[in-house]
C-alpha cells in the first residue's frame, strides 16, 4: 500500500476529519481539532528531518496508540535511533512521550498490522471525542 492507499483506508473510518497543515495530513476524530490519531508526512521540512523523507515514494504514517501497545512494539529502545529505516516501528521522533509511533513505508505483514494500530489510535480517539462531546453539552 502508499500513503494514498492508508489515507483512504484511515478516511473510511467512523466520523474522521482530515485536514492538511505544514505538509503533513493530520487524521481526527469529530470536529475536536486538538489531537490527530494518525498524520501522514512525506517530505522533510526544518524541524523534521531525521526520516530523510525527501526520497522518492517515502512517506511516514505517525500513529497515537495506547501505552500498552507502545510499550508492546517498542520497548526500551536506547538511542541514537535510525528513523531513515523502512518498515520499522519506531517511537515517533518528537512525540514519543504522548505513545506516537511511527513507520516508514510499511510493507509485508506491516501493513496489516499498520492498519490494526490505526484503528486501536481512532477507537482511542473516539472514545476521547465521546466523552469531550458528553462534557460539553
Amino acid at each position: 500500500m502508499n500513503q494514498t492507499d492508508f489515507e483512504t483506508y484511515v478516511s473510511n473510518l467512523d466520523n474522521v476529519q482530515r485536514e492538511e497543515n505544514f505538509g503533513y495530513s493530520f487524521f481526527f476524530v469529530g470536529d475536536d481539532h486538538r489531537l490527530p490519531f494518525v498524520t501522514f508526512a512525506n517530505s522533510d521540512k526544518d524541524y523534521d528531518n531525521v526520516s530523510h523523507l525527501n526520497r522518492e515514494g517515502v512517506f511516514r504514517i505517525n500513529i497515537g496508540v495506547s501505552k500498552e501497545t507502545f510499550k508492546r512494539l517498542i520497548g526500551e529502545r536506547v538511542e541514537p535511533i535510525d528513523y531513515s529505516v523502512l518498515n520499522v516501528f519506531l517511537p515517533h521522533p518528537d512525540y514519543a512521550p504522548q505513545n506516537f509511533i511511527c513507520i516508514l513505508n510499511p510493507a509485508g505483514e506491516n501493513i496489516e498490522t499498520t492498519q490494526h494500530l490505526i484503528e486501536e489510535a481512532h477507537s482511542i480517539a473516539d472514545a476521547r471525542w465521546q466523552r469531550l462531546s458528553k462534557s460539553s453539552t
